[in-house]
């Protein structure tokens, strides 16, 4: 059984710095591409980055050069480093795992705010 638990988020003022994890359990996280995503109330579910079983990564326009994906394949983690935040970054994160699984793991919520 797929288990994706995050962990991290929370309120961080502009300018600042936010780091999620995401643990996986129950399947062959090396081998799976891992994402990021996030929805606020007004919007859809958004790609924020992805982050292939061999570490290639893909970003939103949006967080390219402020976030920063990355995994740790012994530990079956996958990080998601967020500078430089915005408000327009607040937005509940989540975590997925790609094909096969296309399993979500739960919110987070992230919040920018002086």
């Amino acid at each position: 059984q797929v288990q994706l638990v995050v962990s991290g988020g929370g309120l961080a003022q502009p300018g600042g710095s936010l780091r999620l994890s995401c643990a996986g359990a129950g399947f062959r996280f090396s081998l799976t591409t891992m994402g990021w995503y996030r929805q606020d109330s007004e919007k859809q579910r958004e790609l924020v980055a992805t982050i292939g079983s061999g570490g290639s990564t893909k970003y939103a326009d949006s967080v390219k050069g402020r976030f920063t994906i990355s995994r740790d394949n012994m530990k079956n983690i996958v990080y998601l480093q967020m500078n430089s935040l915005k408000s327009e970054d607040t937005a509940i994160y989540y975590c997925r795992a790609g094909e096969p699984y296309s399993q979500w793991g739960q919110g987070t919520q992230v919040t920018v705010s002086s």
